[in-house]
C-alpha cells in the first residue's frame, strides 16, 4: 500500500483542450467545514462593468487547500529567486475578490 508520503509515479492523461488551459483574472474562495471551493472567472474589463464568466471551479478538502497553498507559497519563493518579485496592482474592491 502507498502512503500520501511515499513516492508514488501516476500517468496523467490530458486532452488537448484541458492541456491548453484557461485564463483568469478573478479568483473567488469559498469554504465549508468539509471543502474550499475555487472559482476561477474571466472578468471583462471594458463595457459593461462586472461581467464576467466562470472559466473554472476546484474543489479541494480542507487538507488538500493546505497543501496546494504550502506549494504556491514554495512555488512564488522559487520563481521570486529566478525571476525578481512579483508585482501587482492594489486590489480591486469594486469586483470583491482576488485578482
Amino acid at each position: 500500500m502507498v502512503g500520501f508520503d511515499d513516492e508514488m509515479k501516476i500517468e496523467v492523461k490530458v486532452d488537448e483542450e484541458v492541456a491548453a488551459g484557461k485564463f483568469s483574472n478573478y479568483t473567488n474562495i469559498a469554504h465549508s467545514p468539509d471543502e474550499f471551493i475555487l472559482d476561477f472567472l474571466f472578468v471583462q474589463p471594458t463595457p459593461p462593468p462586472g461581467f464576467g464568466k466562470l472559466m473554472s471551479r476546484v474543489i479541494l478538502t480542507p487538507g488538500h487547500a493546505k497543501r496546494l497553498l504550502e506549494l504556491l507559497n514554495n512555488n512564488i519563493d522559487e520563481y521570486e529567486k529566478n525571476f525578481g518579485s512579483i508585482k501587482y496592482g492594489e486590489k480591486n474592491d469594486s469586483f470583491g475578490g482576488i485578482q
